[in-house]
Formats: structure tokens, C-alpha cells, sequence
């Protein structure tokens, strides 16, 4: 009996260790298994990564997963420098102390673009691929080149996933989502804290000769006017157009370049229109014509005041002035000499300054501190109007009566323009230092000069006489030289009376005899 017990338990502990030796092979077989299967999986990523590209992780520099790294890199020692396999995008690799920028190849080239030859001064729409005035003729490939250049520069979709001038770059794959947020809350940071305009202006200089614009639908073609337009001018918005005429209506348009809808028109009764202006601040309207009095227009009350006649004053007309930069002053051109300066706030006489000869121009330089007159003694006197005394008086070389003047944004510049047609560019500080010899004088227009205006960053002065027909002119600055095919042959400008310019330069608006306002889009700005 004991032995057949002896040899159970023997049997028994026999079969327990065949089945625990079976469960430890099956294990063995399915790691096995497994590590094969591992194997196989990371040698399929090697082929994929060196075939398509790195399909998930790729393998790093200088990292042992127990593979050979040798098929999926190499080094050029022709070169100097690490480059990858990928050329289809640019890489930056870093070998020692150096950082080298790797191009984008391409990948056909045409051997023919060397040998052409492009005449692109001789072609309206390819003389913007001009580097200098006097550059005629260019290389096939110098050609594709500027094209490339132009149109990302019409194009400027991806500027937002590039490097910024402080090393920032607000849009990569290796930024976390941590890293994403902070990078946002910079950009708005910066936003919030800075009070420049959002809209990329351009920062390339105006190049002289050929100007190039677009015609627009007329800015009043929806009400159009049936008497001469005297004034047009843009609100500082850019977007709002007013429209001043002898029909004794004034107008107003919201600027798009395609349809131009009519806001509100406001008729004045018995009160032709000579000039209308905004307050620099755009919150009212100056309204004058050949009356004793004129009209102020509150945009924000939507009321119309008339003011006048001045106490202590008796003009029969205050039809001509000008607005001061700071929104302080209107000075009004009266009788004998007197400037009338009016204050924009109460619209009470605040006080005179009286010339030699008759005023028929006035212009404040860009503080709205001085003010700039002249008239029939053919001189053109400086104001200080904190002190209103004449502070320095110069003869307007080659002039007789002074007919119209202007001062340039920046204030460094200022014109003047004379009976005769003769407009003369003078450097304010240099005049003022007595040297009276003008910049340059420009003869173009023969007959008297009406209105002057410099754009807003001061490369473009227009001029026009409403005694000729098309007697208009561009003016580039500082070459001082005219733009030639302004105005255009076939699209004549009629007789102009007034001209103004966007608040960025994108528009251009002149009002004519016919009672057109002519609307032009200058390609040179991208802003209005």
C-alpha cells in the first residue's frame, strides 16, 4: 500500500512538472513571438521612413534604437556640411560653430531663360518689375525672379507662419499646446499694447516716370452732380467721401471702389457751395460759400448751425479757409490782408494777422502752430499763431501774385503756386534761414494755379488749374518730376477744381466742372 501511494505522488508531481514546463515553453514561444513581431514592425518603419518620409517617430540624431542609421543619413565632407536625404523643404543644419540655410532646388530647369531677354520698360503692366527708373531690359531668369517677388508680395497669405523680427515664429509642429497659448497671448499682448495701424503699409519709395493707377466708378456716380464740384474730401476713416458743388447740395459716400453707396445728401437753400471741410478730429463739417456767413455740420448731433456774420467783421464773403492740424483753428481769408482766425470750438473771432497785400492762401504747417500766407505782394509770410506776429516774410521767386499754397505733412516741405502757373517746392527751414531759391520750380501748368495737395507720406504733390481743360499734374517727390502719363489721354479729367488723396494714399478723388468725382485707385499703396 505504501508503495502504490509512493508512486501516485511520484506520478502526480511528475505530470504537475510536464504541465508547468509546457505553460513556461508556451510563455517562451509567445515572447519569442512577440520580439519577432517587434522586429518585423521596426524594420517595416525603417523601410517606410527611408521610402515616404518619417510616417511616425522619426529617429534622432545621435539616438541608438539598435538599428544602423547609415541608410537613412549621410554626410557630405565635399559640401562641409550635414545635410538629410529630404531636400524637398528647406532645413538648417548646425556643423561646429556654423549654421548653414539649405535652398529649395528646383526641379526642372530651362536652360532658354538665360539666353532671353525681356523688354519690360516698354510694357504698361510689366514696368512695377522695374528696380530703377532707367532699367530696360532684363534676363529670362532675373524675369521669373521679380514675378516670384511680385506675387508674394500681392500675396501675402503666409506671412503669419513665418519668424517674426524679434525671433518669434507663431506657427510650428514641435510647439506644444502649452507653448501655442503663450505664443497667442504674446501676439495679443503685443496688439493691445501698441497703437500702430494693424494693415502692413507699403515701405518702398514711390519710383518716378509712369505712375501706376486704376480708374474706379466715379465716387458720386450714384447721385451724381448737375453743377461744378468745388470741394471733395476724405474723412479720416479712409471710408467716407464728402462732395461739395454749386447745386447747393453736400454729399456723402461710403468709399468701396465698386459701388460707392450714397450715405446722405443735405441741401443748404440759397448757398452755393464753395468749399466744405472736415475738422481734422472728424467730428463736424465746415460749409462756406460767397456769403457773410457759413454752416457748421455736427456728424455726431446730425444738426446743421449757421454761424455769422463775425462780430467786429465786415466781409462780404468768407468762402475760402483752411483748418489747422490740431482741429483749433479755422483761419478765414478776409478783406485788405486780414486773416480771420475763428475758433473751431465756439466759433467766435479769437483774433487777426493782416498782410501787405491782398491774402487769396493760407496753409498751417503740421503742429498747427504756424501758419503760412500769401497773396497779391508776391511774398509768402510765416505766423506764429501762439503769438500772432509775423515771424518771417520772403520773396516768392518768380511770382507775382500768389494764388495757392501748401504745406506737406511732415512739415520739412511747402509750395507755392502763382497766377502764372509756376509752382516752386521750397525746404520750410532752409527758406526760413533765408535762402529764397526754391527746390524746384515746376512750369507744367500755364495757366493760374487753383489747388495744391501733398499725399499723406508727402512722395506725391498734385497741382491743377481750373482755367484749362485736363490742367492737372502728379508730381513725385523728391525727384520733382511729373508723372507722365498722368492724366491719361483717353480719360480726361475735364476741367479739375479739387482733388484730395485716402487718409493712407490707396484713393485718389478729383471733382471737375461736369460735376463728376473721378475716383483712381493708386496701386503703389495697398491701404486706402
Amino acid at each position: 500500500m505504501a508503495s502504490l501511494l509512493s508512486q501516485n505522488i511520484t506520478q502526480s508531481i511528475g505530470d504537475e512538472k510536464s504541465k508547468s514546463e509546457k505553460k513556461v515553453n508556451r510563455k517562451r514561444k509567445k515572447e519569442e513571438n512577440k520580439e519577432v513581431e517587434v522586429e518585423e514592425e521596426m524594420e517595416m518603419k525603417k523601410l517606410e521612413n527611408l521610402l515616404f518620409g518619417s510616417l511616425y517617430n522619426p529617429v534622432g540624431f545621435g539616438k541608438d534604437d539598435g538599428g544602423d542609421d547609415s541608410a537613412m543619413f549621410f554626410v557630405d565632407r565635399v559640401a562641409d556640411s550635414a545635410l538629410s536625404v529630404y531636400e524637398g523643404e528647406p532645413q538648417v543644419v548646425q556643423e561646429g560653430m556654423a549654421e548653414v540655410e539649405k535652398e529649395r532646388k528646383p526641379v526642372w530647369v530651362d536652360e532658354e531663360e538665360e539666353k532671353t531677354s525681356i523688354k519690360i520698360a516698354s510694357v504698361n503692366r510689366l514696368r512695377k518689375l522695374r528696380k530703377e527708373e532707367g532699367e530696360d531690359v532684363i534676363s529670362g531668369s532675373t524675369y521669373v525672379e521679380r514675378l516670384r517677388a511680385q506675387h508674394a508680395k500681392l500675396n501675402p497669405g503666409t506671412e503669419w507662419a513665418r519668424i517674426d523680427s524679434q525671433g518669434r515664429s507663431y506657427s510650428s509642429d514641435e510647439d506644444s499646446d502649452d507653448e501655442g497659448k503663450h505664443t497667442e497671448g504674446l501676439l495679443a499682448d503685443d496688439i493691445l499694447q501698441s497703437n500702430e495701424d494693424l494693415v502692413v503699409k507699403s515701405r518702398t519709395k514711390l519710383l518716378p516716370g509712369l505712375l501706376e493707377y486704376s480708374r474706379l466708378v466715379d465716387a458720386n456716380a450714384v447721385d451724381p452732380s448737375n453743377a461744378p464740384i468745388n470741394s471733395v474730401e476724405f474723412h479720416r476713416n479712409s471710408q467716407l467721401l464728402l462732395v461739395g458743388g454749386l447745386d447747393k447740395k453736400l454729399r456723402f459716400f461710403q468709399i468701396d471702389g465698386k459701388r460707392n453707396t450714397k450715405i446722405q445728401s443735405i441741401f443748404l437753400e440759397d448757398f452755393p457751395i464753395k468749399k466744405a471741410s472736415f475738422l481734422p478730429n472728424g467730428s463736424q463739417v465746415i460749409v462756406s460759400g460767397r456769403r457773410k456767413f457759413f454752416h457748421v455740420l455736427d456728424l455726431v448731433k446730425a444738426s446743421v448751425d449757421k454761424v455769422g456774420p463775425l462780430v467786429g467783421r465786415e466781409e462780404k464773403s468768407l468762402e475760402s479757409f483752411e483748418v489747422s492740424p490740431d482741429s483749433g483753428t479755422i483761419a478765414f481769408l478776409g478783406n485788405e490782408g486780414y486773416i480771420l482766425l475763428v475758433s473751431s470750438k465756439t466759433k467766435e473771432l479769437i483774433g487777426t494777422l493782416k498782410m501787405n497785400g491782398t491774402v487769396r492762401s493760407v496753409t498751417f504747417t503740421d503742429d498747427g502752430r504756424q501758419l503760412l500766407s500769401s497773396g497779391g505782394d508776391g511774398q509768402i509770410y510765416h505766423w506764429d499763431l501762439r503769438t500772432r506776429t509775423c515771424i518771417h516774410k520772403g520773396v516768392d521767386e518768380g511770382s507775382i501774385n500768389g494764388t495757392a499754397l501748401c504745406a506737406s505733412p511732415n512739415g520739412s516741405l511747402f509750395a507755392s503756386g502763382s497766377d502764372s502757373g509756376i509752382v516752386n517746392i521750397y525746404n520750410r527751414q532752409e527758406f526760413l534761414g533765408g535762402k529764397r531759391k526754391p527746390i524746384k520750380a515746376i512750369e507744367n501748368l500755364t495757366t493760374k494755379v487753383d489747388f495744391m495737395k501733398f499725399n499723406h507720406d508727402a512722395q506725391i504733390l498734385a497741382i491743377s488749374s481750373s482755367m484749362k481743360k485736363n490742367s492737372s499734374k502728379l508730381i513725385h517727390i523728391p525727384s520733382f518730376t511729373v508723372f507722365s502719363n498722368w492724366p491719361s489721354a483717353n480719360r480726361a479729367v475735364h476741367y479739375p477744381r479739387c482733388l484730395d488723396f485716402s487718409p493712407h494714399g490707396g484713393f485718389m478723388a478729383t471733382g471737375n466742372a461736369e460735376g463728376k468725382v473721378l475716383l483712381y485707385k493708386l496701386h503703389h499703396y495697398h491701404d486706402a
